[in-house]
C-alpha cells in the first residue's frame, strides 16, 4: 500500500518560506534558498519479488530512512519517490539501491543492515561495497561456508581491506565494532580457500574484574570459558561439524596466549583477542611468533584493560606506541560510531567514555 502525505515536501517548504518572507524578510530569504536546494527523485525497481522485504513490514525500512536522513519517501507499486534536501535525497537513493542489491544477492535486510547502509552513505565507496567498484573491482565482502559478510560501517571497510593487505593488523576500539568477528570470518575464508593451513585463535586468560577461582577439567576445559567469544564467532562462520572436525585435526587451534611461547606460527592466520589484557612482555612474545606465509590480527580496546591491580602496563598500548607507522603493520581505529550491535550499545559506550 502506498504511503501518502497531505502535501508534498516541496509544497510545505514553499509555504514555510513564503510565510517567513512576509514576517521576517532576512529569515524568509534564507528559507527560500534552502527550499530551492530541495530535490525529488523517483526510483523504479525491476525485480518486484523483493519489494516486500525492501520496504519492510508496514514500510518500516522507509520510515527508518526518513527518520535518519530527513527525507520523505512514498512508495507505490515498484516505484519509490524521495523528497527532501538534494544531498539527503541522493544519499537516500543510494541506500535504497544498496538495500535492493543486497536482497538480489541473497542477503537479508533488517534494521541493522539499513542503519549500516545509512551510516556508509557518505562514503564514496558505498556503490562499490554493494555491487563492485566502477573499475570492475570486486565488492568488499568475506565469503564463509555459512554466510557472506559485507562491511557495516566506514571503518569496517578500511579494516576488511587491511585484513587482505597487511601482514600484521591492530584493530583498536570499543566493544561491538566487529573487530574480532571480521578477523575470524577472514581467517575462516582463507582457511577454506587453502591460502593458510591453520587458524590459531588466542587471548589472555584474564577475568573481567572477578576471581573465578579453580576451574575443573583438563587444560582445554579450563581455558574454554575465556575463549568462548572466539568459539561463538567461529560457529557463526562454519557449520558445527566442520568446526569440530578441524579442531580435532588441529587445523583450528584455540589456546591462551601463555601456550604461544617457543613456537613459530607459519602458514597460519593468527588472531589475538582482548589484547589490552596482555603485558608488554607477552605482546612482544606473541608478535615474534610470526612465521612465513602468515597473517596476524591483534584486537582490543585500549580503554578496557582488566589487568590485575589496575596499574600494570597494557601490552596493546605499548605495542601501538612502538609499531605505529612500521611498514607491513596496519592500524585500524574504530570509534563509537562504528558500533554495529544494537544502537543502545553505542549509547552505553558513549555514556561511559564521556564520563571517563
Amino acid at each position: 500500500m502506498a504511503r501518502k502525505f497531505s502535501r508534498s515536501h516541496e509544497e510545505a517548504a514553499r509555504s514555510d518560506w513564503q510565510g517567513a518572507l512576509r514576517n521576517d524578510p532576512q529569515r524568509g530569504e534564507a528559507a527560500r534558498s534552502e527550499s530551492q536546494r530541495r530535490a525529488r527523485i523517483e526510483i523504479a525497481f525491476e525485480e518486484q519479488t523483493v519489494l516486500g522485504a525492501l520496504f519492510g513490514q508496514f514500510d518500516q525500512n522507509l520510515v527508518q530512512i526518513e527518520n535518519r536522513m530527513g527525507v520523505y519517501i512514498s512508495a507505490r507499486g515498484n516505484k519509490a519517490v524521495i523528497e527532501g534536501p538534494d544531498d539527503a535525497v541522493a544519499r537516500a537513493r543510494d541506500v535504497l539501491k544498496g538495500m535492493h542489491q543486497r536482497l538480489l544477492s541473497g542477503h537479508e535486510v533488517d534494521a541493522g543492515a539499513v542503519d549500516s547502509l545509512i551510516m556508509m552513505s557518505n562514503e564514496p565507496t558505498l556503490e562499490g561495497i554493494i555491487s563492485g567498484a566502477p573499475d570492475g573491482a570486486p565488492p568488499i565482502m568475506i565469503r564463509t561456508r555459512k554466510k557472506t559478510i559485507v562491511p557495516r560501517s566506514a571503518t569496517q571497510i578500511e579494516y576488511m581491506r587491511a585484513l587482505v593487505r597487511d601482514d600484521v593488523i591492530f584493530a583498536l576500539g570499543p566493544a561491538g565494532t566487529g573487530k574480532t568477528y571480521l578477523a575470524v570470518a577472514q581467517a575462516v575464508a582463507q582457511l577454506i580457500s587453502g591460502s593458510v593451513q591453520r587458524l590459531i585463535l588466542s587471548r589472555p586468560a584474564v577475568e573481567a574484574g572477578e576471581r573465578l577461582g579453580f576451574l575443573p577439567g583438563d587444560t582445554t576445559e579450563k581455558a574454554d570459558p575465556y575463549l568462548r567469544p572466539l568459539y561463538d564467532a567461529l560457529y557463526d562462520c562454519m557449520p558445527p561439524e566442520q568446526v569440530e572436525r578441524r579442531l580435532a585435526s588441529g587445523e583450528i587451534e584455540i589456546a591462551p596466549i601463555a601456550f604461544m611461547r617457543g613456537r613459530t606460527l607459519a602458514d597460519a592466520f593468527v588472531i589475538l583477542d582482548e589484547a589490552q589484557n596482555t603485558t608488554p612482555m607477552q605482546m612482544k612474545m606473541f608478535l615474534t611468533r610470526f612465521g612465513q606465509n602468515s597473517r596476524m590480527v591483534i584486537c582490543g580496546d585500549p580503554k578496557q584493560t582488566d589487568l590485575p591491580g589496575g596499574s600494570a602496563a597494557s601490552g596493546l598500548n605499548d605495542a601501538v606506541g612502538r609499531l605505529d607507522g612500521v611498514d607491513g603493520i596496519g592500524m585500524v581505529r574504530f570509534n563509537i560510531a562504528d558500533v554495529v550491535r544494537h544502537p543502545i550499545v553505542g549509547r552505553i559506550v558513549e555514556a561511559y567514555e564521556g564520563r571517563d
